[in-house]
Formats: C-alpha cells, sequence, structure tokens
C-alpha cells in the first residue's frame, strides 16, 4: 500500500506538470487513453478474486459472477445515459458525474456487507465507467481531425489495449498478496485521480455546437437506427461473439482455479496470454482488404473451436489441451472483431459500422457499444447453472453459430453472392475448397 500511495503522489505531481498547459495533446491522449481502459479495468481486474469472493460471502459462484453481470449491464446502461448527455451539456459536466459516481459505488463496493448490495453497487460502478467510455469518444472527434485523428486514435488504442492484459495480472496479484478488497482500492486511487483531471479539463464541445434534445427525439432516433436491418445484423453478430468472449471472462476463474488448482496470479498470467490472441488477430486482420470477409472467417473458426472445447471440457480434458483450443477459439474471434475494432481501438474502428446508419452515427454508436456489454451480462450468469464446465462449452457453441450465423445474413445485405465475393479474396486455398463444395 506504501508504493500504492506513492505511485498516485507521483501521479498527481505529473499530472500537475502536464495540465499546467491545459487541453494539451498529451494530457488529452493520457485522459482519453485511461478513460476508455475503464471497460477492461472494472469487469477484468477482479476476475481472478471470483473464487475468494465465492467464500468471502459466504455464497454461490453464481451469486458472484452476477457482480461482472451487473457491471456489463451499467456500462451498457451508461452509454444509452451518457452520450446524449454530452451531446446536450458538454463533456465536461457528464464526466465530473461520471468521476464521482465511479468513486461513490467503489467505496460501497469495499464496504458492501452482502453480496446483493456488493452486486448493485457494481451496476452504479458500471454505469459510471461508461461515462467516460463513451464521453471520450466524442472529445477525440472534438480535439483531432484527419491524419492527428488517425495518430491520436493509435495512441489511445494502444493504451486501451494493455488494459486488458495488464489488468487481470495486477487483480491476481493483488488477491493472493492483499485480498480483494485491493484490487477496489486501487480502482478508487484511480478515480480519484482521474476525477482531479477532469477537473482540469478544458470543455471541448462549445455551446453553439450543443445539440438540443429530449427523451422522445432519443427514443425516436433509435428507432430509426433498428429499422436499418443491415446494422441489426452487424450489432448481432458482435453481441454473440461478445458472449463467447465474456462466458470466457465469467467462467474461467472458476475453471482454471477450482478445476484446474492453479492460483488467482497463475490464472492472470493465463488471461493475460488469451487477451494477446485477440490482439494478434487485430494485427493479422490488416491483411484482409475488405473487413466483412475477416469478420466471416472468424466466425466459422470460432464456431468449430468452440465445437471442439465444447468436447474437451465436457470429458475434462488436460489443461494444455483447454488453454491451446481457447487460444485458437479467442484468435478466430479477434478476427469478428476487425469490422468493430471500437472494441479494441475504443471508437476508431466503428466507422465500418457507422457506414450503415451515418445520419445517426451518435445514436448508432451508443446501441453498439451497449449492445455488447448487454449480451455479455445476459451470458455470464448463466455459465454458472450446473456443471460449468459443459455449461461453458455449450454457451460457447450457441453463440458462435449464431455470429455465424447473423455475419451471414449482414454479407448477403451488400453481396449479391457471398461466395463468390468471399472466394475471390481468400486466394487459391479457399477457393480450392468451395469449387470442390460446387462440384
Amino acid at each position: 500500500m506504501i508504493g500504492l500511495y506513492i505511485l498516485g503522489n507521483f501521479v498527481l505531481f505529473l499530472g500537475g506538470k502536464i495540465m499546467r498547459n491545459t487541453n494539451s495533446k498529451i494530457f488529452l491522449l493520457i485522459l482519453l487513453g485511461s478513460l476508455t481502459a475503464f471497460g477492461p479495468l472494472v469487469t477484468d481486474m477482479y476476475l481472478p478474486s471470483l473464487p475468494s469472493m465465492t467464500d468471502y460471502f459466504g455464497t454461490q459462484a453464481s451469486m458472484v459472477q452476477l457482480g461482472l453481470t451487473s457491471s456489463m449491464i451499467g456500462l451498457a446502461l451508461g452509454q444509452l445515459f451518457f452520450g446524449p448527455l454530452s451531446d446536450w451539456y458538454g463533456r465536461r459536466p457528464p464526466l465530473l458525474v461520471a468521476m464521482s459516481l465511479f468513486i461513490v459505488s467503489t467505496v460501497c463496493c469495499i464496504f458492501s456487507a452482502t453480496i446483493e448490495g456488493f452486486i448493485f453497487f457494481r451496476l452504479i460502478q458500471g454505469i459510471a465507467g461508461a461515462g467516460g467510455i463513451v464521453v471520450s469518444r466524442s472529445i477525440a472527434t472534438d480535439r483531432f481531425t484527419g491524419k492527428e485523428l488517425a495518430k491520436a486514435m493509435a495512441i489511445i488504442g494502444a493504451i486501451n489495449g494493455i488494459a486488458p492484459v495488464a489488468s487481470p495480472v495486477l487483480g491476481g496479484f493483488l488477491t493472493d498478496s492483499i485480498g480483494w478488497k485491493g484490487i477496489f482500492i486501487v480502482l478508487l486511487i484511480l478515480g480519484v485521480l482521474l476525477l482531479f483531471s477532469n477537473l482540469h479539463f478544458k470543455e471541448s464541445l462549445s455551446v453553439d455546437n450543443r445539440k438540443r434534445g429530449n427523451l422522445k427525439s432519443l427514443v425516436s432516433s433509435f428507432g430509426i437506427v433498428l429499422k436499418n436491418r443491415r446494422y441489426v445484423y452487424y450489432v448481432l453478430q458482435m453481441g454473440f461473439a461478445m458472449g463467447v468472449l465474456f462466458a470466457n471472462i465469467s467462467s474461467s476463474p472458476f475453471i482454471v482455479q477450482q478445476h484446474y488448482g492453479f492460483s488467482a496470479f497463475e490464472f492472470s498470467l493465463f488471461f493475460g496470454i488469451n487477451a494477446l490472441a485477440i490482439g494478434l488477430a487485430a494485427g493479422l486482420s490488416v491483411k484482409f482488404k475488405n473487413p466483412e470477409h475477416a469478420m466471416f472467417l472468424g466466425s466459422v473458426g470460432m464456431t468449430m473451436m468452440s465445437a471442439v472445447e465444447f468436447v474437451i471440457l465436457s470429458n475434462e480434458y488436460h489443461f494444455a489441451v483447454y488453454e491451446a483450443v481457447l487460444f485458437v477459439l479467442l484468435f478466430s474471434m479477434g478476427l469478428t472483431f476487425t469490422a468493430f475494432s471500437n472494441f479494441v481501438l475504443g471508437f476508431e474502428g466503428a466507422l465500418f459500422l457507422m457506414d450503415c446508419e451515418r445520419a445517426n452515427s451518435g445514436t448508432a454508436s451508443a446501441l453498439f457499444g451497449a449492445a455488447g456489454f448487454a449480451f455479455g451480462g445476459i451470458v455470464s450468469p448463466l455459465v454458472g447453472l450446473g456443471d460449468i464446465l459443459s455449461t461453458t462449452g455449450l454457451i460457447f457453441f450457441v453463440c458462435s453459430v449464431c455470429s455465424l450465423c447473423f455475419s451471414v445474413l449482414a454479407m448477403n445485405q451488400t453481396h449479391t453472392n457471398l461466395w463468390g465475393s468471399f472466394k475471390c479474396k481468400m486466394g487459391p486455398v479457399t477457393r480450392f475448397v468451395f469449387l470442390r463444395r460446387e462440384k
């Protein structure tokens, strides 16, 4: 704890130096990168502590997993709430409200006496964290344009990409050393630092550029966006892919620690390795000229690997086999996120999806971001029903099949001949396979 105290004071000192040049590029990049990392920090950091929290609250695994579910529901609802507020009242006020709410809810999580209270405050924590995620997107578009925007997105994406890997590793270390409450103390410190940073943030949206709206107009815009069939197919494809991701997030702490007997810190290392699979897929995806083909190929691979993983989990194969197949499964899932790279980069990749609904891009972005966490919130408690091994494998497979179906439906909205389009882009091996099927 002494180390955290020293680190916090150093960051505050450094932040003060930077913030003297208010809204400088460096300050904005650090601030926006930190805000967009809230999703992984809120969901991933405390994963290694789930088994120990089950013992602490004297409850079942499914109840502790509801804490993960409620945070993801909060992350989904918060984006729908804070997005329009930032357009109506500017970026700074919603950020200050979000960070203040995050601090209060985190303190309440630390001192929760019952699992029910903890679940409720995790919901509030998720809503607050979503404020940082969605408002940061708007700030980036306010302050950067053209090549500068692309460069800023790359830097912010790199910062955000570290969070899914680093947060569970830090969480595993804290769980083994000082217990699960230490994780939330770290989150509290981060929240306080970001609140101080936001106090020095200069408003990026002028009064003249703010929109006028109300609840009725917001609901109306949601209805318009949902009438776009192509957009809905893309969202559902992404949603079921996210279902696979969050099924792994909520089940792996129990599978790796309780079934295979690894420590919290050892689990966090394997979790970090698996997170890298998604990053490697994102790097490979640039080889595809058409991101839709990467999405389809990833969906096919995800379906095949999930079927294999279902067999492995149901028959309790060796950990090395489980981990190897899971790595390939998550790699395939990473390819499907090519078309939706705002999952990886925070916000730049939404351009592909937003092409479906340019007239209502803000609303479309909010719904898209909310849908991913909503699917995760639905799936997460399901893995705790029955035997966690077979249930997790079944959820992997069902979500993968659904994701594949919606990827085909989405592609058929833009390609009259899906298979012909795919064969032309995938190379001689793929063409050979499909030609044999046609004979």
